[in-house]
């Protein structure tokens, strides 16, 4: 017999286990309110002061009760947002509670922060894309040479 958050997980996604509208839905309002949080807010916290952080992706679980937040830092990698992810965790609930106010939600899901790394993966693939023996490669395959 299954539990109900299994039911509720199968019924908040798609057949393929893809999330659902509702889910990305709320988790652009939620990336769109962090990021307008996260530009005009100066932290009480020491670690998060004078920091730019831009908020990538919103990940929201099929519950709706927990929020993956990636973040990365402006201009910098996301090796750079690594430690600040503690001092992350402790604002959580008071960014819950600006959440909260801005959005119509019956609940503001937990937040979790991670950072982001899809840039950086991005670029590794460019520059190997870039390095002469894969540019040999492709060259040979390209059907005019």
């Amino acid at each position: 017999m299954s539990k109900p958050s299994d039911f509720s997980s199968h019924r908040e996604s798609g057949p393929t286990g893809a999330p659902s509208t509702r889910q990305l839905r709320i988790g652009e309002e939620i990336r769109r309110s962090l990021a307008e949080l996260f530009s005009r807010t100066e932290f009480r916290d020491p670690e998060l002061h004078d920091v730019q952080l831009t908020v990538t992706e919103v990940r929201v679980s099929p519950d709706l009760k927990h929020a993956t937040v990636f973040v990365s830092r402006l201009g910098l990698g996301s090796s750079d947002v690594t430690p600040l992810l503690p001092a992350l965790k402790r604002v959580a609930p008071w960014l819950r509670t600006q959440l909260a106010h801005k959005l119509r939600l019956r609940s503001v899901p937990d937040l979790h922060f991670q950072s982001d790394e899809s840039l950086d993966h991005a670029m590794e693939v460019d520059t190997l894309l870039r390095s002469p023996e894969v540019s040999r490669d492709l060259g040979s395959a390209d059907p005019q040479s």
